[in-house]
């Protein structure tokens, strides 16, 4: 006896395309036309830190993200987006939301997608081991990633007796590098980092 299974074959196969482009255009054609599109892509993010994409806004949450215009795409990135997120933690774990902004600003430029060379992801730019030690899931949620930076942020300052300049170095370098220099280590990225953070925070205080 043959015990081989036959093949299952879907008896819509034939028509599989024409069914996926039909779904396509119930999803994405039908909504806009009673409403407004544009040419871009608007998005928001809700509390829980994700995010909603449209090109036809109905709700006011949403923000211009990404322009496009004839051959030219440009994002948006609205740099007071996360400005309750920062509040809310920064209270929480009791440091200042201006440094946590200026942080963001000069590891990210608010792209909460960002990723580096060295491995550093998110806004506020955690390494794998520093997620794990705050417990950060998914470090491209810019809510769980801004509570681990702020933590992290909050460890350094306490460590080092709140000297900014130490805790922003060692935030970079890490933490065993300023200990063992005594001061910022000599490396040119991390006293860049550390002025740009310095002038970011000037001004976010005001």
């Amino acid at each position: 006896m043959d015990r081989r299974r036959k093949k299952r074959v879907c008896p819509f196969y034939p028509y599989s395309q024409l069914l996926w482009v039909l779904f396509l255009a119930i999803i994405f054609v039908l909504p806009g036309i009673d409403s407004p599109c544009y040419g871009g892509i608007y998005r928001y993010i809700d509390e829980n830190g994700d995010y909603h994409f449209t090109n036809c806004p109905k709700d006011p949450r949403y923000q211009l993200y990404i322009r496009e215009e004839g051959d030219l795409v440009s994002v948006h990135v609205d740099p007071d987006q996360y400005d309750p997120m920062i509040e809310e933690f920064s209270k929480k774990y009791g440091v200042d939301s201006a440094l946590v902004k200026a942080v963001i600003q000069a590891e990210s430029g608010f792209n909460s997608y960002a990723v580096s060379h060295k491995g550093a992801k998110g806004l506020m730019q955690l390494m794998p081991q520093t997620a794990a030690q705050w417990n950060v899931m998914n470090v491209f949620n810019p809510r769980e990633n801004i509570e681990g930076g702020v933590r992290h942020l909050k460890h350094l300052l306490e460590t080092f007796g709140n000297n900014l300049t130490l805790s922003l170095a060692a935030y970079n370098a890490g933490k065993n590098a300023v200990i063992r220099n005594h001061s910022i280590p000599p490396y040119d990225e991390t006293h860049n980092f550390v002025r740009e953070v310095l002038r970011y925070y000037e001004s976010y205080k005001h």
